[in-house]
């Protein structure tokens, strides 16, 4: 099987331009086919704070409602996607801005309301992938990137995980290519000391338990690490979580291992 990778980058780095500058650079030194994926959640908050569109968050999580599924359309769809992919022009490489609703690439559920109503959220599957599509991209040297939203397939966008989205991109496509899914974010990996920066360099259910127990893995880092875990479960090659400066180095940052 061919190699793929899969690469979602953290909304930290978006923010900073210099930095985002730096990881598109060294990801357009990359030879294999490659898909990347981003967030764009500050952003899209600083520019609805200058509209008057207060961001809610429940435990991390945007609650989506009509006036904010406008705005993230707007800004991870339009502005954060399209820079990048203009950036990635720059260096050389031919990319293509996808949301979900393009070429029906991702079609997802609107989230049930249960305890929390979280609005035009997207809970999406691997079998919601387009995979031809995706496949024939790849195989025309073109690097498809995804921005952090959906559709239902009735006629509406859906704000979903950017994280998610990796990882079921990864499942979904693994039955075409080994795929090597990789969370870059502004941490070294995942830390087992935050102030010192100590990494774990392997994580295995049983370790990544104790850690979650004992408080050391908590809040964000916990759903990025079970979308992580889901994927290798469901026949992806490798997951590594690493800085966003260390792209291509292979021996950096965290293995996420079964």
């Amino acid at each position: 099987m061919n190699k793929l990778t899969i690469i979602k980058i953290g909304g930290n780095v978006i923010d900073d331009p210099k930095s985002l500058d730096l990881f598109l650079a060294d990801f357009a030194k990359r030879t294999e086919p490659t898909i990347l994926v981003h967030g764009g959640g500050k952003i899209a908050t600083q520019i609805g704070n200058q509209l008057g569109i207060e961001a809610r968050m429940v435990d991390g999580r945007r609650i989506t409602d009509a006036e904010t599924l406008d705005l993230v359309t707007m800004v991870y769809g339009g502005l954060v996607n399209k820079k990048i992919v203009a950036q990635l022009q720059a260096n050389g490489i031919n990319a293509i801005g996808l949301t979900g609703a393009d070429g029906n690439s991702m079609l997802a559920k609107k989230r049930p309301v249960k305890e929390i109503d979280y609005g035009f959220v997207g809970d999406v599957v691997p079998e919601g992938v387009n995979i031809n599509l995706l496949v024939s991209l790849l195989n025309q040297g073109i690097r498809p990137v995804f921005c952090a939203l959906t559709h239902d397939g009735q006629g509406n966008m859906l704000n979903t995980n950017a994280d998610t989205i990796a990882s079921v991109l990864a499942v979904a496509l693994s039955k075409s290519f080994d795929v090597e899914l990789v969370y870059c974010f502004e941490q070294p990996g995942v830390l087992s000391d935050f102030e010192s920066k100590t990494v774990i360099p392997v994580l295995d259910p049983d370790n990544y338990h104790e850690y979650k127990n004992s408080g050391i893995i908590n809040s964000g880092m916990i759903p990025k690490l079970d979308n992580a875990f889901d994927a290798l479960n469901a026949g992806v090659g490798q997951v590594r979580i690493i800085h966003f400066s260390s792209l291509n180095n292979n021996q950096s940052g965290t293995i996420i291992q079964l």
